[in-house]
């Protein structure tokens, strides 16, 4: 297993002990899980780097990387819907989207073809880290938002701004790779 893939991993045990913090409606668990959270998504800029720089560039980090990513991310989105901070109908929209770019992957394998992450895509996972994370230190102390309405305010913002990139990498995926649906292989 390569160092890459064990840094992936870390990433992936990182999920429950966030999804455990954020669940507990404490300030300090909040902050806590905020953390847990920003360490879990830079060990996707790690691993990325560590994949590259040392040629560790395996099937199964190709696999196991973006699944890491979404578990991260929607986990929190969910949880955060739950608790009444983040729009369901924003987090349907995230995880419809994460299906259908799936959906296309699992065709064009079957076709014996990679279809890699576009740029779009990297944006758009970076603006809902960066929305999660705002979110989760949004969270009303005694009444008032932890940051003041700015905080909200700038949550708010990462958060539709990864909703439309969201929206325009799904389309553009799409449009890319509607070639993957034809009949023959």
């Amino acid at each position: 297993m390569t160092t890459a893939n064990k840094i992936t991993l870390v990433r992936i045990a990182l999920i429950p002990v966030f999804i455990v913090l954020l669940m507990i409606d404490s300030w300090g668990c909040q902050i806590a899980a905020a953390a847990v959270f920003v360490i879990a998504s830079l060990t996707d800029m790690v691993d990325g780097h560590v994949a590259r720089k040392y040629n560790q560039i395996t099937n199964f980090g190709k696999f196991i990387d973006p699944i890491a990513d979404k578990l991260l991310v929607i986990s929190g989105m969910v949880i955060l819907c739950a608790q009444g901070r983040i729009p369901g109908w924003v987090v349907v929209i995230f995880i419809a989207r994460e299906f259908i770019i799936s959906g296309f992957r699992l065709v064009a394998a079957d076709k014996g073809k990679v279809i890699a992450a576009g740029k779009l895509g990297k944006y758009k996972t970076a603006t809902q880290m960066a929305a999660v994370f705002l979110t989760i230190l949004c969270l009303p102390e005694r009444g008032e938002p932890a940051f003041g309405m700015a905080g909200v305010w700038l949550s708010n913002i990462f958060l539709y701004a990864s909703l439309v990139l969201a929206v325009w990498s799904c389309v553009v995926y799409v449009r890319d790779n509607r070639s993957v649906l034809d009949e023959e292989k």
